[in-house]
């Protein structure tokens, strides 16, 4: 279950994180306190990461691509790493903000969730089931499932919610921007039913 744009031999195509931000993450980029820390998880090229160094945050960004970390080093703090089957590199550490897009590993919930210190903000976008009749990815471990991150987030200050069609291209997505509540600990995510 990797992330669907991310290659086998662990390259990039040249078009990977070099397009605008995600508009979702750029509306509620405000709600991370201002010059915080920013967390991006399978980072990309650092389409996020230059929306919030642009913002004064000091930015980190994580992807197993060397392609990848080689473009978001000059922004930041960029950490080459295999999330999926290695030890989360990040253990201890907590963001005001954690960005997460276009990539889902569900046995990361708890260190995702972790990652967002309290008053902190997780803006989460992805692709939803739905999408299957778009295209790729269509497999259900790559979709989230309808309240999948509002499961997920339970507890937290929900500040946006949505899951639903998106055009240009068409797709199927689901996105949060959630607040971690001021001494709340993250919860591990209950299974979805059915």
């Amino acid at each position: 279950m990797t992330c669907p744009q991310t290659a086998e031999a662990h390259r990039l195509p040249p078009s990977h994180g070099a397009q605008a931000p995600s508009a979702w993450i750029a509306r509620f980029a405000h709600l991370v306190r201002p010059g915080g820390t920013v967390l991006d998880i399978a980072c990309g090229l650092g389409r996020h990461m230059r929306l919030f160094h642009a913002q004064k945050h000091a930015v980190t960004g994580i992807d197993k691509a060397p392609d990848a970390i080689e473009a978001a080093a000059s922004m930041g703090e960029a950490i080459q790493a295999d999330i999926e089957s290695h030890p989360w590199p990040l253990a201890g550490r907590s963001f005001d903000g954690v960005v997460v897009t276009n990539y889902l590993w569900r046995p990361l919930w708890l260190q995702i969730l972790a990652s967002v210190r309290p008053g902190g903000v997780l803006l989460y976008e992805t692709f939803a089931q739905g999408n299957e009749a778009y295209g790729k990815p269509s497999r259900p471990d790559f979709l989230l499932a309808p309240g999948e991150l509002l499961q997920v987030c339970a507890g937290w200050n929900i500040a946006a919610y949505e899951h639903g069609l998106l055009r240009g291209p068409e797709r199927v997505v689901q996105r949060i921007a959630a607040i971690r509540p001021d001494g709340a600990a993250p919860c591990v995510p209950a299974p979805l039913q059915g």
